[in-house]
């Protein structure tokens, strides 16, 4: 008898993570085609085979869903960096093309940095910084590995300065686009420059 109860909840967690799963596939295509504010209940559940009610049903409020398709979408962006990381064993090589990598696929699909800074505005509006700081995080982890053995004295401080220059780059590459040998440079000075900076407290 409890080895059938167990398996009914096992079964009805399954459910429910799967309609979770549907749901938040759904918003994902809403906000790459549309964006955060487009992103509602009604818009989510017409992209869906699901209801409006379903959609209330699963999940508590239409932020926590939003909040989860646009992680859906850096996560899937992350994972194609750590497969471009992964094509090359020159740890300076492997740098550029991964931040290559990240730069086309903004420039190719210019609606995800629209919906990346869309996404901060809206977090920041509803006091919700959390899952954007963590989303920042997986940035920064990547590149820190990326960077460890090219700037061994200061690789955090390295890290930290290569994303805000990638923040900054994106949105210049919209209005005056550069090329990729300028942006090696750039690169070529953060790391030299973060290698040379005292410690912090020095």
């Amino acid at each position: 008898m409890a080895a059938s109860s167990a398996s009914r909840a096992k079964h009805t967690d399954g459910n429910r993570r799967a309609k979770q799963e549907q749901i938040i596939e759904a918003a994902k295509d809403v906000l790459a085609r549309e964006g955060v504010a487009a992103c509602t209940a009604r818009a989510v559940a017409d992209a869906s085979p699901l209801t409006k009610s379903a959609i209330h049903y699963y999940f508590n409020d239409i932020n926590e869903i939003v909040d989860r398709a646009v992680f859906a979408h850096v996560d899937t962006m992350l994972d194609d960096l750590r497969r471009v990381a992964g094509e090359t064993a020159d740890p300076y090589e492997r740098l550029l093309r991964v931040v290559d990598a990240y730069l086309t696929t903004f420039a190719d699909k210019p609606h995800a940095a629209f919906l990346w800074f869309e996404y901060w505005i809206n977090a920041g509006r509803r006091d919700s910084l959390d899952v954007a700081d963590r989303m920042l995080g997986e940035v920064h982890a990547l590149l820190l590995d990326l960077v460890a053995e090219l700037a061994p004295e200061g690789p955090d401080r390295t890290a930290h300065a290569l994303v805000s220059w990638l923040l900054g780059t994106i949105v210049q590459q919209h209005l005056r686009p550069r090329a990729a040998e300028v942006l090696h440079d750039e690169i070529a000075l953060i790391l030299t420059s973060a290698s040379a900076a005292p410690p912090r407290g020095a």
